[in-house]
């Protein structure tokens, strides 16, 4: 690994991204939450591997981006991936806390939002993910709204995912984007995703239909000098789908289950996609491991269509 030339920010690159970065090639930013938050070792290691791997195989660099002991890593090694997937205690990183974690020389996997930061720092223009964050259903009483949203707005980084979680109130998180000037174009459908289902039965305020007209949207944003990044909602693949009348059932239950036992914060994403992988034995897990792979092969696409 390579340790960055500024000494006033310990940050390290991953060989690969330090010699993507030398020759011009296409990277990838990935969320650390997902490894440490998303699922038990060791498949939560294995998933980390498959979505590098399926970004490589497309032509473009992995940067998987994590804090380690104080020190911010764009890219991670073999083995630095494997310790992390082992890692316990380990904090949920957004714009509010990532500094902190550097400075008190914490541990901490990077969320949405921290990881367009550190991506946007290291030069990275395209990032993956499952599902963003938005306005929580209920939010006009307990006004918890993800941090996700406002980077988008203002963090120029294209970012991948199945759109907002569907455990989320997607209407209202629409209506935040768009306030926010954040343009919102789901791949190659005009039914805008609810992450495990294809269709949240909302029409996608935009769509597109090739990695390419993505790449030149982002080019035509950046001459007309608009900042800010893009949300590309990516339909899971028809056969790993959860249809949306059946995940609403388990999406009633497990936000009854929240509400009855108080859990609050950055603790009800959490609590609930567990919840969730219970309800539906298994299924919804899955799916969100099929969702993530299907949308770092769509940004690998994106960020080769770029250079």
């Amino acid at each position: 690994m390579t340790r960055a030339i500024s000494p006033l920010l310990p940050i390290v690159y991953s060989a690969e991204v330090t010699a993507a970065k030398t020759r011009g090639a296409p990277i990838v930013a990935l969320e650390s939450t997902i490894i440490t938050h998303g699922m038990p070792y060791p498949g939560n290691l294995d998933m980390a591997l498959s979505v590098e791997e399926i970004i490589r195989q497309q032509g473009a660099v992995p940067a998987t981006i994590a804090v380690i002991d104080g020190v911010l890593h764009i890219g991670l090694e073999p083995d630095v991936i494997k310790a992390l997937a082992q890692m316990t205690d380990v904090m949920k990183l957004s714009r509010a806390d990532l500094a902190f974690a550097i400075a008190e020389r914490r541990s901490g996997a990077t969320t949405v939002a921290a990881t367009m930061i550190a991506a946007a720092r290291a030069g990275i223009s395209v990032f993956a993910t499952g599902g963003i964050g938005g306005v929580h259903r209920g939010a006009e009483e307990s006004f918890d709204i993800s941090a996700d949203l406002e980077e988008l707005a203002r963090t120029a980084v294209i970012v991948v995912s199945a759109g907002p979680k569907a455990i989320l109130d997607i209407p209202k998180t629409l209506e935040v984007l768009e306030t926010r000037g954040v343009p919102v174009v789901t791949y190659d459908s005009e039914d805008f995703p609810a992450f495990w289902s294809r269709s949240s039965g909302l029409k996608s305020p935009l769509s597109v239909a090739s990695p390419a007209a993505i790449a030149n949207f982002q080019k035509v944003r950046g001459q007309l000098g608009i900042d800010g990044g893009m949300l590309i909602a990516n339909p899971v693949p028809e056969e790993f789908e959860i249809a949306r009348e059946e995940m609403e059932i388990y999406i009633g239950r497990a936000l009854a289950n929240a509400e009855r036992e108080d859990v609050t914060g950055k603790d009800v994403t959490p609590y609930l996609l567990d919840n969730l992988f219970h309800l539906t034995d298994g299924r919804s897990l899955k799916t969100n491991i099929a969702l993530v792979e299907n949308n770092a092969r769509l940004a690998a696409e994106i960020a080769v269509a770029m250079i």
